[in-house]
């Protein structure tokens, strides 16, 4: 087996080209902070709780915390930091230091010694600049003879993101090149030295934050607060946040520890939960810019808080939950958990104490992804010769998953095991396939054998395709030939780029590599050969330095086109595309229609939506159906029974009545907390094969529908082991008890079942019947041995208007082994 920089050069263009490699040499070779940093960090940060509790920053409550995180069990294993986050100061001292609000830390070195006696380290935050109470009081910078007015920027500037408008930002820029700024710098760490502190976070850090660089540059005070940790004589973890620039990644590089790589993971009111799931995903679209500039040497990509341990509150299923730790450790990101470490519960517990899962996170070899798109691949090198490989299922509904060892560039596994569930599996010989569930992962250590031959490429840029519309050449001097296409998309049929003369020797299922650039969140959406369009959601932190993310694509012997565009927003910038492979790639089981692509009737209309699949939504429709979403060209291989998912935003309740080629209406009720964060549920529906419409709407003249972001249609899967009934149904009229049993067919016992969803809708809602379940899942299951079974009774409620003749929808996903054995009942003519 070849080294993994043998693999990487081999499999992947190096990521940031020329122009991004001198910025790397440039960086010294050994750029930790004062000795700390050769692993990521693992901690708890006080911010998570912050934003759903507005009393909680105090001295008590951080004491209690430390406490509750030396009793859980996760500090022997690594857990260690206590981290204070904003609002811990008060004023300033007599040199124009920040000092504590007494009236919440009454002793703030008395609670960091705490922290110390409990084995821990302590953190504290603060932000660039020098805030104007310092500025004003004419302090006295410690042992100089210089004052805080003398080292402010004239004229004044802003110096950090949270500054106001000048000419009174209220945070000054302080100018580097004066006498006393440094010292002044130097004077603020040797008092948070002077209290024990292990660990400072520098927040507002531009360019980042959301600012515009030339509006706010923070990198001299970087500089400054990475030489003052330096001359404390303390070794200080140091961290700059957030969102930051990718195009200035030497001077993170060089003077921090980590750098935040995005913007919070918290719902901050925007949902009714610390986090959702799409603040999750978006990490693993995120990293794919950053893969490459992280380790021991380089710092670490720093995903944010891991909100994993509050429940339901937190937001996230279990699933959800164990796929969000497997992208922070496949990152080799600082692990630090959110919420309240008194409520800690069973999952986190298990989660952070399993040694095999964190030594992913510290092994210092950070993962690369392999494959993207909705069912995305990541490898590690775990440094001894085996690899950590994690699976990921992006779509709600459950969904088979194939990685073809080649792909990854060996023959065959000779072992292959199952970190998650900490056993060994059977060796595969050319790929392994698993059913994942709805946002669900798998996540390997494999040990190779074997070499994959390079398999021929040809590569197209994006300034020799056809552009149209908006679309444009611009300069690009770490792109594939020096340029790049922009100004993508915005538009349903123009602004786009074309390649027409894509040519392959044999039908089959091909790479396509896409090398793209954004900011932030955002979307290609690509057809092939005027085939159903598909979505490559992106993230990154440059519109500079191009990354590369992997997709199957099926194509034709021949001459094939392929369109980039994006129906409602503006895409990523595209720099080209690469055809490899020998066609025989698993292609893709499921297929995504956006919404903002579908047929708009009446007042529907599409808005943006960062956190939605391509960037957008559709919104204002029902109340009627002349308002309304309908997807003209949904297509299925053959006649039968599919899973749609549907992902929409919503606040509150509301209703869609889903019509399948002009049959009887589903009906869908949701109940939603937030419209800039997509929810799914899932449904059967009866599809013909070839084309078919669906229609998305609300007859009832004052029924709204919810926002519809997209549906997926995928196939109906169940594993070998799993499989249940619906066996019996009793209860009154209106609110009926269906149990539900499920089944180990398999030789051994399948652990940690849970029902993950239960779905029940009215398929002839025109006669005024509607039915819900009353299910508030993920429900554990427990331990069903082999041969065995087990049973669970769910609510469903029923309005009067419904009878024994009406017929329903069932969908309901159940899991056991930690995702590793799922299984799917789909029916849909269930009676009351």
């Amino acid at each position: 087996m070849p080294p993994l920089s043998s693999f990487l050069h081999r499999t992947f263009r190096p990521l940031l080209a020329a122009a991004f490699v001198s910025v790397l040499t440039s960086v010294p070779a050994a750029a930790q902070v004062n000795g700390v940093g050769q692993r990521p960090y693992l901690g708890w940060s006080t911010f998570s709780e912050q934003t759903i509790n507005s009393g909680f920053l105090t001295q008590a409550n951080i004491q209690a915390q430390s406490d509750a995180l030396k009793a859980s069990g996760l500090q022997q294993h690594g857990f260690v930091y206590i981290n204070i986050d904003s609002g811990w100061q008060g004023s300033f001292d007599a040199n124009g230091r920040p000092i504590p609000n007494t009236s919440t830390f009454p002793n703030i070195k008395a609670l960091v010694d705490h922290i110390h006696a409990n084995g821990q380290k302590a953190g504290i935050y603060w932000i660039p600049g020098i805030e104007q109470p310092a500025v004003d009081g004419n302090y006295p910078i410690l042992g100089t003879s210089y004052t805080t007015q003398q080292i402010v920027a004239i004229p004044l500037a802003q110096g950090n993101t949270f500054a106001g408008p000048l000419p009174n930002p209220f945070h000054d820029k302080i100018d580097f090149t004066k006498p006393g700024a440094q010292e002044y710098i130097n004077s603020v760490v040797a008092l948070f030295a002077s209290w024990g502190i292990d660990f400072i976070k520098l927040d507002s850090v531009a360019p980042g934050s959301d600012v515009d660089s030339t509006a706010v540059d923070d990198r001299p005070d970087v500089a400054a607060w990475s030489q003052a940790i330096a001359l404390s004589g303390r070794p200080i973890w140091f961290t700059v946040s957030w969102d930051l620039d990718q195009d200035y990644l030497s001077t993170w590089q060089q003077f921090s520890n980590a750098r935040r790589i995005d913007q919070d993971v918290e719902c901050e009111g925007d949902c009714a939960t610390l986090t959702n799931w799409p603040r999750i995903v978006l990490r693993e679209y995120e990293d794919v810019g950053w893969e490459h500039a992280t380790g021991p040497t380089l710092g670490w990509n720093d995903m944010d808080t891991l909100d994993i341990g509050m429940g339901t509150e937190d937001g996230l299923s279990d699933t959800e939950k164990q796929t969000a730790v497997t992208i922070w450790a496949m990152a080799n990101s600082p692990l630090y958990l959110g919420g309240d470490l008194t409520q800690l519960d069973a999952f986190a517990k298990a989660a952070f104490t399993n040694d095999e899962i964190l030594a992913v996170d510290q092994s210092g070899h950070p993962g690369v992804q392999v494959t993207g798109g909705a069912q995305p691949v990541w490898v590690a090198d775990a440094g001894d010769g085996s690899f950590y490989v994690a699976l990921y299922n992006l779509n709600g509904l459950p969904s088979q998953v194939t990685v073809p060892w080649s792909d990854l560039g060996f023959t065959q596994a000779l072992q292959v095991r199952d970190l998650w569930n900490s056993i060994n599996l059977s060796p595969t010989p050319s790929s392994f396939t698993t059913i994942l569930p709805g946002h669900g992962v798998r996540l390997l250590r494999v040990y190779p054998t074997g070499t994959v031959p390079s398999t021929v490429s040809q590569s197209y840029e994006a300034e020799s395709a056809v552009l149209n519309g908006t679309a444009s050449v611009v300069a690009c001097t770490a792109c594939s030939g020096g340029s790049k296409a922009g100004n993508i998309g915005a538009s349903t049929t123009s602004n786009s780029v074309t390649f027409n003369n894509v040519r392959v020797e044999h039908d089959g299922t091909y790479r396509m590599e896409v090398d793209a650039m954004t900011q932030g969140p955002r979307a290609l959406v690509y057809t092939i050969n005027g085939g159903s369009p598909a979505t490559l959601n992106l993230g990154g932190g440059s519109f500079n330095l191009p990354q590369a993310t992997t997709v199957p694509v099926t194509l034709k012997a021949g001459v094939n086109i392929i369109t980039f565009n994006n129906p409602a927003t503006f895409g990523a910038d595209l720099d080209r595309i690469v055809i490899s492979g020998n066609g025989n790639e698993p292609p893709p089981s499921f297929t995504t229609y956006e919404a903002e692509a579908a047929q708009l009737s009446g007042s529907a209309s599409a808005g943006g939506c960062s956190y939605c699949s391509g960037g957008a939504y559709v919104g204002s429709f029902g109340g009627g159906t002349q308002n309304a979403v309908t997807f003209n060209n949904v297509t299925a291989p053959q006649a039968g029974t599919y899973q749609l998912e549907v992902d929409y935003t919503e606040n509150g309740p509301r209703s869609f009545f889903v019509y399948v080629n002009g049959g009887s209406p589903i009906e869908l009720d949701v109940n939603g907390s937030s419209w800039d964060s997509p929810q799914f549920l899932l449904t059967p529906v009866q599809l013909n094969a070839g084309a078919n419409t669906i229609v998305f709407t609300n007859p009832n003249a004052n029924g709204f529908a919810p926002g519809l972001d997209s549906i997926t249609v995928g196939p109906v899967v169940n594993s070998a082991n799993l499989s249940a009934v619906i066996n019996r149904k009793s209860g009154p009229e209106d609110l009926r008890l269906w149990q539900l049993t499920l089944s180990n067919t398999g030789s051994g016992a399948a652990t940690k079942t849970t029902l993950d969803s239960f779905t029940v809708a009215s398929t002839n809602s025109s006669s005024g019947c509607g039915a819900a379940a009353v299910f508030l899942g993920p429900l554990s299951l427990g331990t069903i041995p082999a041969n065995g079974s087990r049973s669970i009774t769910v609510p469903v409620v029923f309005s009067p208007f419904c009878n024994k003749d009406n017929s329903f929808g069932v969908h309901a996903v159940f899991s056991s082994n930690q995702g590793a054995d799922v299984g799917t009942i789909v029916n849909t003519s269930e009676t009351k």
